[in-house]
C-alpha cells in the first residue's frame, strides 16, 4: 500500500530533474465561480507536464540499474527520456501512431529510442508490456505504477505548501495516477479536503469504470485530451485508490474543451494542451457545486499542443 511516506522519498528522488511550479491566482475565474481559484503552472514543468514527477521518481527507484521501456500518449515519454538522460538509463519509448507531433519532435532531442505501434494508445500499451516481457526489461507504466504514483503525489505535498489553506483540489484523470498521488497526500493531510476529476467525455474509461465499480472498457475516440485518453490496464492499482480518494469525476465535452483553452489563453496568456483545459471546462460550465467562498486550485497538467491544434482551437483560418 502507498503511503505519504513514499511521496516524501519520492520528492528526494525527483530533486534536480523535476522543478517546484507557480501557484497562481486567477481573478478572472474566481469571479465567474464566486470561489478564491487558483491555478497550479504544472504546464511551466520541464518537459511541459507534470509527467517527468513520476519518471524520475521510477526511474530512481532502483538507482538506474537497469534499461527500461514505457508506453505513453506522449508527455510520460517526454518525462521518461528527459529523467533517463540525466539518470544515464537506456530507455525504449512506445507511442500510438496517433501521438502529438509536437510531442515526437520534443522526443528527438533526446537519446532514446522512440517507436510508434498501433492506432490508439491501448494498442501502445499492450506492445510495450510484450517488449518487456520478451526483451526482460522494467516496464514503467504512465500511472500504473507505485513509485509513478508517489512521484506525481508531490505534487499534493507542493500545492498544499503553497496554499495551506486549499478547500477543493480539481485534477485532470486519464490513467488515475496523477488524481491517486495527490489524494494520497492531500487527503492524509486534510481528510475534508475535496477531489474532483475531471476526464473527457471521448475518452472516460475511469469514469465508466467507477460507475460500474469495477474496471471496464470504455469507448476510445479521438479527442484534444489526447493525453487523458485510453483505457485502464487490467487491474490497475489506481483504481482502488480513485474509488477511495476521488470525491466526484466529472467529463466534459470536446467543444467545452476547446473554449477552456481558448479562454485561458485569452484570460491568462497560457498556452495549455486538451488535458490541461479539462479542469477549467469544468469550471467554466458550473459542473463542481458547492465551490462558492471555497479556496480552490485548478492544475494545469502540461502544455504540449500543436500549433496547428492550438490555431484550429483558436478558429484562425
Amino acid at each position: 500500500m502507498l503511503t505519504p511516506a513514499d511521496i516524501l522519498v519520492a520528492r528526494r528522488r525527483i530533486a534536480g530533474i523535476a522543478f517546484p511550479t507557480p501557484l497562481e491566482h486567477s481573478r478572472p475565474l474566481s469571479a465567474y465561480t464566486s470561489a478564491e481559484v487558483y491555478l497550479k503552472l504544472e504546464c511551466a514543468q520541464v518537459t511541459g507536464s507534470f509527467k517527468v514527477r513520476g519518471a524520475a521518481s521510477a526511474l530512481r527507484a532502483d538507482e538506474g540499474r537497469y534499461p527500461v521501456v514505457a508506453c505513453s500518449a506522449g508527455n510520460h515519454a517526454l518525462g521518461m527520456a528527459h529523467a533517463a538522460a540525466h539518470a544515464g538509463v537506456e530507455v525504449t519509448l512506445v507511442l500510438p501512431k496517433s501521438a502529438s507531433p509536437a510531442k515526437l519532435e520534443a522526443l528527438r532531442r533526446y537519446p532514446a529510442t522512440v517507436i510508434q505501434i498501433g492506432a490508439s494508445y491501448d494498442e501502445a500499451e499492450a506492445a510495450a508490456v510484450r517488449m518487456a516481457h520478451e526483451e526482460r526489461l522494467r516496464f514503467i507504466s504512465p500511472y500504473n505504477h507505485p513509485d509513478v504514483i508517489a512521484g506525481q503525489g508531490t505534487l499534493g505535498a507542493e500545492i498544499l505548501e503553497q496554499l495551506p489553506g486549499a478547500e477543493v483540489l480539481v485534477v485532470s484523470v486519464g490513467g488515475g495516477g496523477l488524481i491517486s498521488g495527490i489524494g494520497l497526500w492531500a487527503k492524509a493531510m486534510n481528510p475534508n479536503i475535496r477531489i474532483v476529476g475531471v476526464q473527457a467525455e471521448s475518452s472516460a474509461a475511469m469514469l465508466a469504470s467507477l460507475q460500474a465499480g469495477q474496471i471496464v472498457p470504455a469507448p476510445n475516440l479521438p479527442t484534444l485530451a489526447d493525453g487523458l485518453a485510453g483505457n485502464l490496464e487490467p487491474g490497475s492499482m489506481t483504481f482502488p485508490l480513485a474509488q477511495r480518494l476521488v470525491d466526484m469525476l466529472i467529463a466534459v465535452s470536446e467543444p467545452q474543451i476547446a473554449a477552456a483553452m481558448r479562454w485561458l489563453l485569452n484570460e491568462h496568456h497560457l498556452v495549455v494542451e486538451g488535458a490541461s483545459a479539462v479542469v477549467v471546462a469544468a469550471l467554466l460550465n458550473g459542473l463542481v457545486a458547492g465551490l462558492t467562498g471555497r479556496k480552490v486550485v485548478a492544475l494545469l497538467c502540461g502544455r504540449n499542443v500543436t500549433t496547428e491544434t492550438l490555431l484550429s482551437v483558436m478558429g484562425a483560418p
